[in-house]
């Protein structure tokens, strides 16, 4: 489990996470929703310790963040970010082979390519494995990136706008591909989404936040509300059921 104890996080005079407490459950994809600006992508950059908060706790299995040794948390905690820039030419084998560093520190071993080798083939990119980068769709390109964490092997998947540039096809793929990850392999993931009806359609819980603050957590079914969301998004929703989602309307 992870636990978010009161966390607070400013630049200059604007606070961007302001006293956040939470618990995130393992074997569960929880979302992090709410409005620009609303402090998501910060919050989930402190708990993957890229940004250090500037007071609070984060408490890993626990372990406070601070105590963990960097190649301990590596092997615990993966994230991919938003902004994917790499600078070399990498095919995307020689990308998923990056998810390995803290293991092999760059020596592969035999576990080391058969972790490689089951994230490429359970991404589907086995046909594509020898190609660049930049020769790839936005779909596949995500899913590469997705590989290389998946062959980190963490217990915890943090993913900061996943769907970010993909369309419709594609985003559904990668929020089925994470449902995998937790009902077959058991992970705990976390994501910050925009989409409203992803979030509804494949979260366990749901976390909202609002200029900084928590305004709800809990089972996404009691979130995906229309006074909640309301709360949230300061627009009015309704909430129809079709096939047992919750799909709002908004438009």
């Amino acid at each position: 489990m992870i636990e978010v104890k009161n966390i607070v996080k400013s630049y200059g005079s604007k606070k961007v996470v302001e006293g956040v407490s939470l618990k995130i459950h393992k074997g569960k994809i929880t979302s992090f929703i709410g409005p620009n600006g609303a402090g998501k992508s910060t919050l989930l950059s402190i708990i993957s310790r890229l940004i250090k908060a500037d007071s609070g706790e984060i408490i890993i299995d626990d372990i406070e963040l601070s105590k963990w040794k960097s190649k301990d948390l590596a092997k615990k905690i993966s994230i991919l970010k938003q902004s994917n820039n790499i600078n070399l030419r990498l095919t995307v084998r020689e990308l998923v082979c990056f998810g390995r560093f803290p293991y092999s520190q760059g020596n592969l071993k035999k576990e080391d390519i058969k972790y490689i080798e089951e994230a490429i083939e359970f991404m589907k990119l086995t046909d594509i494995q020898n190609k660049y980068i930049d020769e790839l769709s936005g779909g596949q390109k995500q899913r590469a990136f997705i590989a290389m964490i998946l062959a980190q092997n963490t217990e915890y998947i943090l993913l900061d706008e996943p769907l970010n540039n993909l369309d419709m096809k594609h985003s559904v793929e990668i929020m089925r591909t994470l449902r995998q990850l937790v009902d077959e392999l058991g992970k705990t993931v976390i994501i910050v989404i925009h989409d409203i009806n992803f979030a509804s359609c494949y979260s366990d819980t749901i976390v909202a936040l609002k200029d900084g603050r928590l305004v709800k957590e809990g089972l996404t079914n009691r979130i995906i509300d229309e006074s909640v969301l309301k709360e949230i998004y300061d627009m009015d929703f309704k909430i129809q059921n079709i096939n047992d989602n919750k799909i709002c309307i908004y438009f």
